[in-house]
């Protein structure tokens, strides 16, 4: 009998929620050993505004993005006791979660992670305040395309398409009155629904720029390893195999958009019929999963009864 194989997606920013990862601290000792190390890492105790602390300190986003990540590798090490980690085939990860995937990788140490991505999260703050910003979901196909509607509205400033999450739902990113010109176009041309989020800065636009200078800096400094699978890319929706190829795309991240849908699609065909395994908070990722590649079995795993349930599902068809 063949060995069950998983593909596994780690979320980003957005999905971090108060009393994330307390339950897992609780239950696992794997769990509880990942937040030491992530205190210990970063000189403070994100351990405690994760677990007791409240949404509007767990969400800035310094804090939310070592947090994300924290949770995310904490999964990861509580199933690798169980489910062998060579049975999860390929990674990737949405935006903040594409560092997730390359811990869980090999790539970056867990110490050397958490701090780096606490880092970009201070770039990405510093460079929203001092160019601020918007970003905008929009739902709905429309017509014109989003690009073109974009490019309409740049007569008012800098504003692209940041994130292509499903084939109905686009995120746009720049200057602020730019974005409310492209709402008000998006509207025009038939989307169901555009609106401003609630965010700190234009994330994965031009505006981002100081951050991906500051951020290749510091990730100049890590000891970066090959993947041990293959990492796919947000920039490039291709499979990554090599830390030099990591590093670069991942600095180019911060200004270019998120290709989800390509990036799914490309490896659910690279890889057919396996399933996808979403190791974060919730299951947002896991609902795109569905609207882009609807035939792929798309398993949630992020609290303990998740975790539970997956283990006794999958843990006999192995031996670890």
């Amino acid at each position: 009998m063949d060995q069950q194989q998983f593909l596994v997606v780690f979320p980003g920013q957005g999905s971090q929620k108060p009393g994330m990862s307390k339950d897992l601290a609780a239950q696992f000792p794997e769990a509880a050993l990942v937040w030491e190390e992530v205190d210990d890492a970063l000189g403070v105790k994100l351990s405690e505004l994760a677990f007791d602390g409240s949404a509007d300190d767990l969400t800035l986003t310094h804090n939310a993005q070592p947090a994300l990540l924290a949770h995310s590798v904490a999964v990861w090490r509580i199933l690798a006791t169980q489910i062998p980690t060579t049975a999860f085939i390929a990674a990737a990860g949405h935006s903040l979660g594409e560092f997730s995937a390359y811990v869980a990788a090999g790539t970056l140490s867990l110490t050397e992670g958490v701090r780096l991505v606490r880092r970009r999260g201070e770039l990405m703050l510093k460079a929203g305040t001092e160019r601020p910003g918007a970003m905008a979901a929009v739902i709905g196909r429309t017509e014109p395309t989003i690009e073109t509607i974009c490019a309409l509205a740049s007569t008012r400033g800098a504003v692209v398409p940041a994130n292509y999450n499903s084939p109905e739902q686009v995120v746009i990113s720049g200057e602020i009155d730019a974005v409310d010109d492209a709402i008000a176009r998006a509207k025009e041309a038939g989307a169901k629904r555009a609106m401003r989020l609630n965010v700190s800065g234009a994330f994965h636009s031009p505006l981002m720029r100081p951050a991906a200078d500051a951020f290749a800096l510091a990730l100049g400094r890590c000891h970066l390893m090959n993947p041990a699978m293959p990492v796919y890319s947000n920039v490039s929706a291709e499979a990554v195999r090599d830390a030099a190829s990591a590093a670069t795309l991942l600095v180019e991240q911060l200004t270019s958009p998120v290709r989800w849908v390509r990036l799914m699609e490309t490896m659910c065909r690279d890889y057919p019929g396996v399933p996808v395994v979403e190791m974060g908070t919730g299951n947002v990722l896991c609902g795109l999963t569905k609207r882009i590649v609807p035939d792929v079995d798309s398993i949630p795993v992020g609290v303990t009864a998740d975790i539970e349930k997956f283990i006794a599902r999958f843990s006999s068809s192995f031996q670890v």
